[in-house]
C-alpha cells in the first residue's frame, strides 16, 4: 500500500538507509546505537528494511554502509551489489575510505557494479571532511557526477561540521552532495548559516524528532524545497513514526510530493514511477 495521508497517495523513497551482511548486522547495529546513545528501532538486515519499509509504503531505499578500514571498501561495495539485485527497490551508495590508494581504479569499479554514488560517515571513519587528502576524490566524484552522502553534524565531535564541509564545496563547487540530518546533526543553525551552495541536497533523518516544527521548516526553507529528501536513518528510527514526523509539518501536497519522491528521483535519473509489483 502506498504512503497516504489525508486522502492523498505518494509515491515515497527512503533516501538514507544503513544495512549490513547477515553476520554482523545485529553488531553493527548495537555499535551505531552506543555511539549515539539511542535505542536501535531495527536491526539492519536488508529483508528487514524492505518489509518494514514497504509496510510504510516505502518504494524506494538508498542503501549504504561505512568502511572504518580501506580493506572493507570492496567487501562492502559487493555487498551493497548484491543487496540491489536480491532487492529491486534499492538504490546502492558504495563505501569508501580516505586510504583507498587507486582512486580511479576503486571508482570504475564502484560505478561497474552499479552504484550511485558514494557514502562517507567522517566521525565513525575519524576523517575531517575538509582534509586535504580527500580532495582528489572529491574532484574525481564531482567529474563523474556522482553524489556523496555525507554524514553531517555531531556538536560533540568536528570531523563532519557543516563549516567542513563549506569549505570542500567552496573548493570543489561542482560535487553534488547531499549533506545528512538537515546539513548538519545537532548543528541545525550552523548548517543553515554556513551550506548556501547549489549543489547541497539535505536529507531529513535523524533531525525531525529533535527539532521544533518551526526550525525544521526554516532549515527546508533554507536548502529550497527542490534540494530536500526525506530520510529515516534506518535502523535507527520507524518509517511510521519518520512520516509521521514529516507529515507533521503541514507542507502543501506538491512540497510533500517532493520531498518525499521527486527530488529523489531527479537527483538518481529515475522515471518516478514505483517499483512494486
Amino acid at each position: 500500500m502506498p504512503v497516504t495521508h489525508q486522502g492523498v497517495s505518494y509515491f515515497a523513497a527512503d533516501a538514507h538507509a544503513h544495512i549490513y551482511p547477515a553476520k554482523i548486522a545485529e553488531k553493527a547495529t548495537a555499535a551505531v546505537g552506543d555511539f549515539y546513545g539511542l535505542s536501535m528501532s531495527h536491526v539492519g538486515l536488508p529483508e528487514v528494511l524492505d518489509q518494514t519499509g514497504q509496510k510504510a509504503g516505502l518504494d524506494r531505499f538508498l542503501v549504504c554502509s561505512v568502511a572504518t578500514k580501506v580493506e572493507q571498501v570492496r567487501s562492502i561495495n559487493c555487498f551493497i551489489q548484491r543487496a540491489c539485485r536480491e532487492f529491486p527497490r534499492f538504490l546502492g551508495l558504495g563505501a569508501w575510505h580516505p586510504d583507498v590508494a587507486d582512486l580511479e581504479g576503486e571508482l570504475e569499479d564502484l560505478e561497474a557494479r552499479g552504484l550511485r554514488g558514494v557514502k562517507l560517515h567522517p566521525d565513525f571513519q575519524e576523517f575531517c571532511i575538509d582534509d586535504p587528502k580527500m580532495l582528489p576524490f572529491y574532484r574525481a566524484a564531482a567529474q563523474r557526477r556522482l553524489p556523496v552522502l555525507f554524514h553531517t553534524g555531531d556538536a560533540r565531535r568536528d570531523f563532519s561540521s557543516p563549516r567542513r564541509l563549506a569549505r570542500v564545496l567552496d573548493q570543489v563547487p561542482d560535487l553534488i552532495c547531499i549533506a545528512a540530518h538537515l546539513g548538519g546533526y545537532t548543528q541545525w543553525a550552523e548548517a543553515r548559516e554556513c551550506l548556501c551552495h547549489p549543489n547541497v541536497y539535505v536529507d531529513t533523518s535523524s533531525s525531525l524528532g529533535f527539532l521544533s516544527r518551526e526550525e525544521a521548516l526554516e532549515s527546508i526553507e533554507h536548502f529550497g524545497r527542490g534540494r530536500v529528501l526525506f530520510g529515516t536513518d534506518f535502523p535507527m528510527w520507524r518509517a511510521e513514526k519518520e512520516l509521521n514526523a514529516f507529515f507533521g509539518l503541514g507542507l502543501e501536497e506538491p512540497v510533500n510530493r517532493a520531498v518525499l519522491y521527486g527530488n529523489f528521483a531527479r537527483l538518481f535519473g529515475l522515471d518516478g514511477r514505483s517499483r512494486r509489483g
